[in-house]
C-alpha cells in the first residue's frame, strides 16, 4: 500500500481492502463524494489513475475516494458493515452507470509530476505527514533530485527539502529503535512539528544537524540518543506514560528551541520539569525579570485600557488586588532603587581605594 494519504492514519502495508475502506469513509469526507454522484453522477472528466500490477490487476494511484464512494453505493452489504447506513439508494438506471468508471492506465512513475502539483502544493493538498510520504517515495525510488521534484510542483520555499528530511528522521528514529509513530500521546502524529522544528538553532544544535540535511541519515549517530529524546518531547510517549511538551505549536515549539539552548534547561527537561518551568531556568534570572517586567506591563496596560467597560463598580475584590498590584510595584521599584544605590556607593568606595 503505496497511498501517502492512508499512510497517514497509520494503515500498515498488509492491510485489508476493507481496512483501506474503514479508514476512508472514517477520515476523508468519503459520505460527501457519495451524496454527490448519487444525485448527480459520476463526472466522467476526473477519471481514476491506476497501474498494472504483478498479478494483471488494476492498482488505483489517484481517485481512492472516488472509488470507495462507488463501492458503498453499488454494496449494500459493505455500507452496513462501515456503519454506513446514511447513504441515499440509487436508481437503477444511476447502478449501471456507475458500474463502470472511466480510467487511465499509467505508472506512478510518470504520474508523480501530476500527483504532486495536485497534492503537495495544489488545489487539492494533502496534510504535511502525507506529502513528505510522496516526495519521499518519488525521491528515493526513482532518484528523482529533490530540487527537480521542488521545481516541478512549484515549490520555492524549499518545503519539498524540509519535508524530506523531516521525514527521514523520523525513519531514522525508528530503525534506531528510539522512536515509534505508533506510540505518541495524541490521537494523531503532528508531522510538521519535526519539519518545523527541525529549522530552529537550539533543535539543530541538539541534534548535531546541518542547515540543510537531505541524506536518509540526516542525524550523526552521536545524537541517536539526543534524536529519541527529542521526539519524546515533541509527541510523548504512552507506553512511559508521557505527554507531549507542545500543546500548541505555536509558541511552545519556540519555547522548547529556547529551552534547548541551554545546558541548564535541557537538564529541566531530562528532570520531567514542564516546559514552561524549564524555558525560566534555561533563560536565567536577568532575562527572567526582564520578561517578567514587561508581561506585567502588557498585563495592566490591558487592565486599563478595559477599565471602562470592564470594570464593574461594585466589583470590591477587582479594586483589592489593583491595591495588591499597586504595593508590589512599589516594593519592587523600591528593591531596584536599593540595590542600584548600592552597586553605585561600591563602585565609588572601589576607586577611592584604588580597588
Amino acid at each position: 500500500m503505496n497511498n501517502p494519504r492512508l499512510a497517514e492514519f497509520g494503515l500498515r502495508q498488509d492491510a485489508t481492502q476493507l481496512d483501506v475502506l474503514k479508514t476512508l469513509w472514517q477520515n476523508m469526507a468519503i459520505e460527501e463524494i457519495a451524496m454527490s454522484i448519487a444525485h448527480n453522477g459520476y463526472f466522467n472528466h476526473e477519471p481514476l489513475f491506476v497501474e498494472t500490477s504483478q498479478h494483471n490487476k488494476f492498482v488505483v494511484i489517484e481517485g481512492n475516494r472516488r472509488l470507495a464512494a462507488v463501492k458503498l453505493l453499488l454494496d449494500s452489504d459493505l455500507r452496513n458493515r462501515l456503519r454506513a447506513t446514511d447513504l441515499p439508494p440509487i436508481t437503477p438506471e444511476r447502478r449501471e452507470e456507475i458500474s463502470t468508471l472511466p480510467i487511465i492506465i499509467t505508472t506512478r512513475r510518470d504520474s508523480w509530476r501530476y500527483l504532486g502539483f495536485k497534492h503537495v502544493n495544489g488545489p487539492a493538498t494533502w496534510g504535511s505527514y502525507a506529502k513528505a510520504q510522496y516526495i519521499a517515495f518519488v525521491h528515493n525510488t526513482y532518484n528523482i533530485p529533490l530540487g527537480e521534484i521542488a521545481a516541478q510542483i512549484g515549490d520555492f520555499n524549499a518545503t519539498v527539502e524540509r519535508m524530506y528530511r523531516g521525514l527521514m528522521i523520523i525513519e531514522q528514529a525508528e530503525k534506531a529503535k528510539v522512536f515509534d509513530r505508533s506510540d505518541v500521546s495524541k490521537s494523531r502524529f503532528h508531522f510538521n512539528y519535526v519539519y518545523t522544528g527541525m529549522d530552529y538553532p537550539g533543535v539543530r544544535s541538539f541534534l548535531g544537524l546541518e542547515r540543510r540535511a537531505a541524506s536518509q541519515s540526516p542525524v550523526p549517530s552521536g545524537k541517536i540518543k539526543h534524536l529519541g529524546e527529542l521526539l519524546i518531547w515533541l509527541y510523548g510517549s504512552k507506553k512511559s506514560n508521557k505527554a507531549s511538551l507542545i500543546k500548541s505549536q505555536n509558541p511552545d515549539l519556540k519555547v522548547l528551541d529556547t529551552v534547548l539552548q541551554s545546558d541548564k534547561g535541557i537538564k529541566a527537561l531530562r528532570d520531567g520539569l514542564p516546559l514552561d518551568v524549564a524555558e525560566d531556568i534555561s533563560i536565567g534570572d536577568e532575562r527572567l525579570f526582564n520578561k517578567s517586567l514587561q508581561q506585567a506591563k502588557i498585563a495592566l496596560q490591558k487592565a486599563l485600557g478595559t477599565v471602562t467597560t470592564g470594570f464593574a463598580t461594585d466589583d470590591t475584590d477587582a479594586i483589592r488586588v489593583a491595591g495588591d498590584i499597586e504595593s508590589l510595584a512599589t516594593d519592587l521599584v523600591d528593591a531596584m532603587t536599593q540595590k542600584r544605590t548600592r552597586a553605585t556607593r561600591e563602585v565609588k568606595q572601589g576607586k577611592r581605594t584604588g580597588a
